[in-house]
């Protein structure tokens, strides 16, 4: 990240319009010619556009623009926020070339055969393709059946280990819970 305030002309704007700072200050401060900002200041540069006040946008704090107010020889020093905003839940879609996209159904048959706790809606899910296509794999009679190879689709990067083992368990929990029900049932009779 550079040293300039966001939208530099409109914060330009605002401190040559609401502060007492000099020419040099801002220009410093917003990484702008001191000659454009004599410009703002007589109306010859930057008509139209509306201030941003950098006090309330978290760039300046109103201490430091009274200390350079203050002195005109002291720079207008940018307010760093180091606070790192991450989120590492969200999902992104990832693009999947053409060459990988033919070894999807490959890919549901291997989690089919080797997962088949997992319902049709689960496999396609994770695989990305319509739980038709799922449904006829199974069922064997997808249009080119005869010619799928399972492939593991963690292998060949379709999604993530991890998506797998929360599939997994979420299949599981849905197996003892169906389970429970029919010892209950068995009970009840």
């Amino acid at each position: 990240m550079s040293n300039a305030p966001l939208m530099p002309m409109a914060t330009a704007v605002w401190l040559v319009e609401n502060t007492s700072l000099t020419f040099k200050q801002i220009s410093e401060f917003c990484k702008l010619h001191e000659v454009e900002i004599q410009g703002i200041a007589d109306g010859e540069v930057a008509k139209g556009i509306v201030g941003n006040n950098p006090i309330i946008s978290g760039q300046l704090t109103k201490d430091e623009v009274e200390l350079s107010s203050s002195d005109p020889n002291r720079p207008l020093n940018l307010k760093v926020n180091e606070i790192k905003i991450e989120n590492s839940e969200t999902k992104v879609k990832k693009y999947i070339p053409f060459s990988k996209r033919q070894d999807k159904p490959d890919s549901a048959l291997w989690l089919i055969r080797q997962h088949s706790i997992l319902k049709d809606s689960q496999v396609a899910r994770l695989v990305s393709i319509t739980k038709n296509s799922v449904t006829s794999i199974r069922n064997k009679n997808y249009w080119n059946y005869n010619n799928l190879n399972p492939k593991d689709p963690v292998a060949l990067g379709l999604f993530t280990q991890k998506d797998l083992l929360k599939e997994l368990e979420k299949a599981e929990k849905r197996i003892n819970k169906e389970k429970k029900e029919k010892e209950k049932n068995q009970i009840n009779k």
